[in-house]
């Protein structure tokens, strides 16, 4: 496998290599630029052979007893995804919950720079950011994308809500994830955001909260992630693979006891806010604070504002 990349615009390229499909973006002076898109371009080359390396031990939870000096990983990545899980080994986690978020926050590392003025870089919906002082990024928000599959656009779809993050801020990193994302989840939400001071941290918060959305109900279907994926990271760990539609009260207990994990998280400063929705019902915390615009629908994915949605 070969790494590529096409240019998608002035300030956005697509860049590819094996599972790793990301989209990232800059702005800033010219040289710094395209030093910063170099030194990121030769870091992404190596990313995946040194994950690839430690695939069995990264497959592996987090024990609970652990302590953060015993990290049993080398590469820089594979240690950021295990540290990311460690203060969730109470659960189940494996190190794999935070590795598009830990992609994502070495790569953004490029463009802290003099010169650059802000970055993302979005790895299948776990998004890093830099932004430096003054600056901002208008995350646009749209719910059930699922309308949108195998569609072209005539012009840009409205967005369901956004959310403004600028330099004052700690938030650095935002990620997704529930049972209609591309990885499993042990709960029933159709998705969670989380909004933390790092993508790892999110990406890890965001597989918990998930996870934590959950009941019993006949109306849920799971099946052993072994059986969906060879070699799962979940090994035999029963993943939501379909949800009948909820009476009101079941879809307000289910989010409830996410709601919980969530400000429990917030409370120990592991995030900043997170965002919670399971068919047609939303719950808060923490985002309000940073003014986001309501949602009206279940399933939520974050773009980072490319100059298809940005408003500088």
């Amino acid at each position: 496998m070969t790494p590529t990349r096409t240019r998608l615009d002035e300030h956005r390229w697509h860049w590819q290599h094996g599972p790793i499909d990301l989209i990232l973006g800059a702005n800033g002076e010219p040289a710094a630029l395209r030093a910063a898109y170099h030194a990121c371009w030769e870091r992404f080359g190596s990313v995946l052979q040194d994950l690839v390396g430690e695939l069995n031990a990264l497959r592996q939870p987090v024990r609970a007893a652990a302590f953060l000096q015993d990290c049993p990983l080398q590469g820089p990545v594979a240690r950021r995804m295990w540290r990311a899980c460690h203060p969730h080994r109470a659960r189940f986690i494996t190190p794999m919950a935070a590795v598009a978020g830990s992609v994502a926050d070495e790569l953004i590392a490029a463009f802290a720079r003099d010169g650059i003025e802000r970055a993302f870089i979005n790895n299948g919906g776990d998004i890093a950011l830099h932004l430096s002082e003054g600056q901002r990024y208008r995350v646009g928000v749209f719910a059930d994308l699922a309308q949108y599959a195998g569609t072209r656009f005539a012009r840009d779809p409205a967005l369901d809500a956004h959310l403004t993050l600028d330099a004052s801020q700690p938030i650095r990193g935002i990620a997704t994830s529930g049972w209609r994302g591309r990885s499993f989840s042990l709960g029933i939400a159709d998705s969670v955001t989380v909004l933390a001071r790092d993508a790892a941290s999110a990406d890890a918060a965001a597989t918990m909260i998930a996870n934590a959305v959950d009941l019993d109900h006949a109306g849920i279907v799971r099946r052993p992630a072994s059986s969906l994926k060879d070699e799962s990271d979940l090994g035999d760990l029963l993943v939501t693979v379909d949800v009948s539609p909820l009476p009101l009260p079941l879809i307000d207990f289910a989010l409830a006891r996410g709601v919980d994990v969530a400000r429990r998280l917030r409370e120990q400063g592991l995030i900043e806010g997170a965002a919670l929705f399971l068919q047609g019902q939303v719950r808060v915390t923490g985002i309000d604070d940073i003014g986001a615009l309501p949602t009206t629908r279940a399933s939520l994915t974050t773009e980072v504002p490319c100059s298809k949605y940005a408003a500088c």
